[in-house]
């Protein structure tokens, strides 16, 4: 994954609008046999009752199991990874990318959140 990000950082520079650096990721993610879907809805789960709050909607799903979400703005934005981090603590999944292509030296933020953390993920299994 990260190979395929500096892999279209380099091809591509800074400057570009996100939507183009999704596309350029989702072809060099096809050339390399990486599977991912885009825009796929995901589920935001009650940390209290397990209940679906809501959704949110990443830019890449990386094998079902990573979001991956992209920037292109000139700064880092600790907000961008608090909200990243807020959705995996209230979704099924336990890793994320938060990448700027447009930051002076690219940026890429993993996140990992464990769903032994998560308290309605047992209610979860126990309810399907």
């Amino acid at each position: 994954i990260q190979g395929a990000i500096y892999e279209v950082s380099n091809k591509y520079g800074k400057g570009l609008k996100e939507n183009i650096y999704q596309k350029a990721l989702a072809e060099e993610f096809t050339r390399r046999g990486i599977r991912f879907e885009q825009q796929k809805r995901i589920n935001i789960y009650s940390m209290d009752t397990g209940k679906i709050l809501g959704t949110y909607v990443p830019d890449l799903l990386i094998d079902d199991k990573i979001i991956l979400e992209i920037k292109a703005t000139d700064f880092p934005s600790q907000q961008d990874i608090r909200q990243q981090q807020s959705y995996l603590k209230a979704s099924q999944y336990e890793v994320a990318y938060l990448v700027n292509f447009s930051t002076p030296r690219l940026l890429i933020k993993r996140s990992i959140y464990t769903n032994d953390r998560k308290p309605f993920i047992a209610r979860l299994i126990r309810d399907s």
